[in-house]
């Protein structure tokens, strides 16, 4: 079975843009994505506030990414809801992706409807309504997989009564993996002995298979120094003794799941976990995709400062700002917020100026500042002692931080062939599902 439905994916191309779509001016209205294209549209031709993507970032983010799992023996399924863009699913697929992590009832529609064959939920999947639709999903398609998380012997029991109250007795069983926390961190069992009575539970279950055990590790630490880095160590040897303790358990024709890694440690990840015999080790990194220039870029292990062999990341995402008041000295106030721009792991960065008239060259910028921004507004500051390095009307580009919280903004995305560019050309559109 294929990764994906590709004709579905292709299939978007058809659709037709409009008022709905903010990236999208009323020049372009009534016209298909293809036709839109076809055009050979750029950037200048787009309204402001915009988020943009990069194509060729893009393509060296999916492939970096890949290699380096590779060399590394390691499976990923990236985290999809980071994008919510089956467009961008499918290249990552198509690059060697395992499968495509989500993280809840509604994202894993969105994946069965572009006919995503493998899918893991990295969390507690507890409504009736959802599990029935998940059964009767799993027997519609023999082929199709997905993968649920547990970390009480509660959930296990809810999802064994939705189940077994609408399935038949040889209906397929749902695949489940214990999830293991830690004290100070999100969800998963506290210990490991907790965790074995999840586990022991799934077993017993006639509804359900125990698959391996999960856990994430993002949530422990924020840091890259050494102490920082011993605190995912720690847990990870912790989640790799767990799959040792329940491995009994396990279905005798099954290779168990073993997964962790965020965008932020999968480095460490791999070096805890990858060469586990008898198991499959799986990362959920989702951001690499986009990478950024805020958080993962400092962050990530294959950031600004590569903590890893393999290649660096590079930011795959922009904003554009116009500039529309000058109140007073040192200030300006552009027409993109908080609606518009990630903001929670860090405010944008000004970064160009777009040329004023055509034939005009980008200039980058410095000593600018965005210390905040409102809804629909944002704030771009500087030394209010030196003349103003910008007028009202200027459109600027700006690096971002955190990709899980600015695709969300847009149901559709351009992509740009170079961001650096004077005009750059529009060579995709990208829609999402959030």
């Amino acid at each position: 079975m294929p990764a994906l439905d590709s004709s579905a994916v292709a299939a978007l191309a058809d659709q037709t843009v409009g008022w709905q779509d903010k990236a999208i001016p009323p020049a372009f209205w009534g016209r298909t994505v293809a036709e839109v294209l076809a055009a050979k549209p750029r950037l200048s031709e787009l309204p402001t506030p915009l988020f943009t993507l990069s194509g060729p970032a893009l393509e060296h983010n999916v492939t970096t990414m890949a290699r380096w799992c590779a060399d590394r023996g390691v499976l990923l399924a990236p985290h999809g809801k980071t994008t919510m863009s089956p467009a961008l699913w499918q290249r990552q697929l198509e690059a060697g992706a395992w499968g495509i992590t989500l993280a809840n009832s509604y994202q894993l529609s969105v994946a069965r409807a572009f006919g995503v064959a493998r899918v893991m939920v990295a969390n507690a999947v507890i409504s009736p309504l959802a599990h029935r639709w998940i059964a009767d999903q799993l027997a519609e398609d023999p082929a199709f997989e997905v993968i649920v998380w547990a970390d009480s012997v509660r959930t296990v029991e809810l999802i064994d009564a939705a189940r077994a109250a609408h399935v038949s007795p040889d209906a397929r069983r749902l695949d489940v993996l214990v999830e293991l926390g830690a004290h100070g961190g999100r969800t998963g069992a506290r210990d490991r002995q907790t965790a074995r009575a999840i586990a022991e539970a799934i077993a017993a279950s006639k509804t359900l298979r125990l698959a391996g055990v999960a856990g994430y590790e993002g949530s422990l630490s924020h840091g890259t120094d050494d102490a920082s880095l011993a605190v995912i160590a720690n847990y990870l040897r912790d989640l790799k003794t767990l799959h040792e303790e329940v491995r009994d358990l396990y279905p005798a024709d099954l290779e168990p799941i073993v997964t962790a890694g965020g965008s932020a440690y999968f480095d460490v990840v791999a070096d805890v976990l990858a060469g586990l015999e008898n198991a499959q080790v799986v990362l959920r990194s989702g951001a690499y995709v986009a990478h950024d220039d805020g958080f993962y870029r400092v962050i990530s292990p294959l950031g600004g400062e590569p903590r890893t062999p393999g290649g660096q990341l590079v930011p795959a995402m922009h904003g554009w700002i116009r500039i529309s008041s000058q109140p007073e000295p040192g200030l300006a106030i552009f027409d993109a917020g908080k609606r518009d721009l990630p903001f929670d792991e860090g405010m944008p960065e000004p970064q160009l100026l777009r040329p004023r008239t055509p034939g005009e060259a980008v200039t980058p910028v410095e000593g600018l500042s965005i210390p905040s921004i409102n809804d629909q507004h944002g704030f771009l500051r500087w030394d209010p002692a030196i003349a103003a390095p910008v007028v009202i009307g200027d459109e600027l580009r700006v690096g971002l931080s955190h990709p899980c919280t600015a695709f969300d903004k847009w149901g559709l995305v351009p992509v740009i062939d170079d961001p650096d560019a004077d005009d750059p050309v529009i060579v995709d559109l990208i829609r999402t599902f959030f």
